[in-house]
């Protein structure tokens, strides 16, 4: 069982902190978090919250919610990764398959990599 790290990985820390810097949704990364291995491109806090917001907003259910993301991001440095276009790796499948919004707190990464994984059938 991996468990996160008790400290935040700095190097991964400065990665989030370019991402925020230069307002970039390039990086791809893929980390191991609580057992979960996700895949997909960092995008800075505030676009990622935008993006949320704009779904909820669009959603006849949820659209109550859409407020909450509208508030902007701390600015004590990094303490997450916010995910777009990302997906939970399953077996031989990438859920969902369009790719989907994900925020994971460094604290909790266990491990990680540069770029994103994709499948094939072959």
């Amino acid at each position: 069982m991996m468990c996160p790290m008790s400290k935040p990985d700095e190097l991964l820390v400065d990665v989030a902190a370019v991402v925020e810097s230069e307002q970039s949704n390039q990086m791809s990364l893929t980390v191991v978090t609580g057992g979960a291995v996700i895949t997909g491109r960092l995008a800075p806090e505030a676009v990622w919250r935008q993006r949320v917001s704009d779904v909820l907003r669009d959603s006849a259910r949820l659209g109550g919610f859409s407020a909450v993301f509208d508030s902007p991001a701390k600015k004590d440095g990094p303490t997450h990764l916010h995910f777009h276009v990302a997906r939970i790796l399953q077996g031989t499948v990438g859920i969902p398959e369009t790719g989907g919004m994900y925020r994971v707190a460094i604290a909790d990464v266990s491990a990680w990599t540069m770029g994103d994984f994709s499948y094939s059938d072959r």
